[in-house]
């Protein structure tokens, strides 16, 4: 295995020198992305984000929760991650790993960040109880940046949820009548560093050969979140810019996807 990573990383590395990729993209060119939306008839909002031949689910459901101690006001919004091995061959079932539990984490703290959801607008009037909105991302072909296609479906998941009526501090799934309001857009963009060399979007292959990786997510006209991750460092020079193309391709992808 350690071979064939020093093969495949030799060989990214001198397709990059000539400024090529395996897939013929760009070094900041993302691959094809394609969202359907409302994919899972019975939760309350779903989406099926395809980027290249990576495609995450994601589907929204809504219960009820007890509000957090210090946020009595506010409802839950929840984040997890599922690595089946249906995604990739080196899934394996039990308990998530630790990539699933980073997954999770970046996604929930870009669109939490983000203000995508007035966390307030949740609270049941003369109830003990707030409504919370469980997000589950179901990794379904594991070819690349994880991030950046989980974000994508969570968020259009969440733009097209409809509420079900909550009635004796119940809640009836069999009626969805009121859409939920989103305020935000976020996106994130995901970047690996090779050598002196930066790329957006890398597949699977490209990420075993990465030797450093951000994410960086925006919205609008700020920054949400940033999630730096394997060893090697970006120079502050390297962030401000890859902060400038990350708004760019996040207003980009906003306008064709439309979400």
């Amino acid at each position: 295995m350690e071979i064939q990573r020093e093969i495949n990383s030799e060989l990214i590395k001198n397709l990059l020198k000539q400024a090529k990729r395996a897939d013929g993209r760009g070094k900041l060119q993302y691959r094809e992305i394609n969202i359907d939306v409302g994919v899972i008839p019975n939760a309350e909002g779903s989406a099926l984000c395809r980027i290249g031949n990576t495609q995450v689910l994601a589907a929204i459901k809504i219960g009820l929760a007890t509000p957090f101690p210090d946020k009595p006001d506010e409802g839950i919004l929840s984040t997890n991650a599922e690595f089946t091995p249906i995604g990739a061959s080196h899934f394996e079932p039990g308990p998530p790993p630790v990539e699933a539990v980073e997954l999770a984490r970046v996604v929930d703290r870009g669109i939490r960040s983000s203000n995508i959801v007035d966390l307030k607008s949740l609270k049941i009037e003369n109830s003990e109880f707030v409504k919370a909105i469980y997000v589950d991302l179901w990794i379904m072909d594991h070819d690349g940046n994880l991030f950046d296609a989980s974000t994508l479906a969570a968020v259009a998941a969440l733009k097209n949820t409809f509420l079900p009526k909550i009635e004796d501090n119940k809640v009836v799934y069999t009626s969805r009548e009121e859409k939920l309001q989103t305020y935000a857009t976020p996106i994130s963009c995901t970047f690996g560093k090779i050598d002196e060399y930066i790329i957006l979007d890398p597949t699977f292959g490209e990420e075993m050969a990465i030797e450093g990786m951000i994410t960086i997510t925006t919205s609008d006209q700020y920054v949400c979140a940033v999630q730096k991750s394997k060893g090697a460092g970006f120079s502050k020079k390297e962030i401000l810019e890859l902060v400038d193309i990350s708004m760019q391709k996040a207003k980009e992808l906003r306008q064709m996807l439309k979400i």
